[in-house]
């Protein structure tokens, strides 16, 4: 039997010292290569919808990963995104991979955005989804976001806030994905209140670290093909960062869909996964 989203084993490589947590499964036996995964902010590998990642794992084979020190991987956490794209970038070698498409989601499109620029010869496409650029435009209620960021221990209600449309349709969808979200028996590792807090310096570093007069010319580095995903109002990244990316990255398309938010894949996962196989496989 092949393994899914809930079977498919945590396996883990070493790297400098430090133990990387992963999961791999799906169809092999295509010319393209692997999907990998860059979660959200605090997020381990069962913070993916085993829709999203089962749907991918039947037409190529998809790659979860945890950050250095992130959940069930062992090391100090990283404080840069550079930092972090850099281990993504020798995670990717020590599974012998020649190359990858990337899938970053909130911290995770950060990162893809640092692997794709920085490590060029190893990514093929990136898909950028509720993310956005150094030099963001900044929430416009950073305290409100926070607060439910932060919880201890995060919960529907709070996922509800942070990633989901406000009707009654979009709330729905959000229950959906949360019960789904938790179909797996052996739920990776909680992250650890270190992990939140370097996590939120990069995030704040490569916000502000930019020069006010060009905030995003670096985005002109990402040559690859790039899907960017976006709901029509996100309270953690606004909307309009993802405009900039699109304006910005030379070979970029934008997608927004309505009545969502941060998660939009997550709302509309069959509607994301007919865009995310056509735009790969072209």
């Amino acid at each position: 039997m092949s393994d899914t989203h809930v079977t498919a084993p945590t396996r883990f490589v070493d790297i400098e010292g430090s133990r990387f947590a992963y999961r791999r499964w799906g169809t092999t036996d295509t010319a393209q290569p692997p999907v990998l995964l860059l979660q959200h902010f605090r997020g381990g590998m069962d913070n993916w919808d085993p829709l999203l990642t089962d749907g991918l794992a039947a037409s190529r084979e998809v790659i979860l990963y945890n950050y250095r020190g992130c959940a069930s991987s062992t090391g100090t956490p990283r404080n840069r995104l550079e930092d972090m794209a850099e281990d993504a970038f020798k995670f990717i070698g020590a599974l012998k991979l020649a190359q990858v498409d990337v899938l970053g989601f909130s911290l995770g499109g950060a990162v893809a955005q640092d692997l794709a620029r920085l490590y060029p010869q190893v990514v093929r496409k990136a898909l950028l989804l509720g993310t956005g650029p150094r030099g963001s435009v900044p929430a416009e209620n950073p305290e409100s976001v926070l607060k439910v960021a932060i919880n201890p221990v995060p919960t529907q209600e709070d996922f509800l806030f942070l990633f989901f449309g406000r009707s009654e349709a979009a709330v729905q969808a959000g229950k959906e994905f949360w019960a789904r979200r938790h179909e797996r028996a052996d739920q990776d590792t909680p992250s650890s209140p270190e992990l939140m807090m370097t996590q939120a310096e990069a995030m704040q570093a490569a916000y502000t670290s930019v020069d006010p007069n060009s905030p995003f010319a670096h985005l002109k580095d990402i040559k690859q093909p790039t899907l960017i995903l976006n709901g029509n109002d996100d309270v953690m990244i606004p909307s309009i960062n993802s405009w900039h990316m699109v304006q910005n990255i030379p070979n970029a398309q934008l997608l927004i869909y309505p009545d969502a938010g941060h998660g939009a894949q997550f709302q509309y996962p069959q509607r994301f996964l007919q865009h995310a196989t056509q735009f790969l496989a072209e």
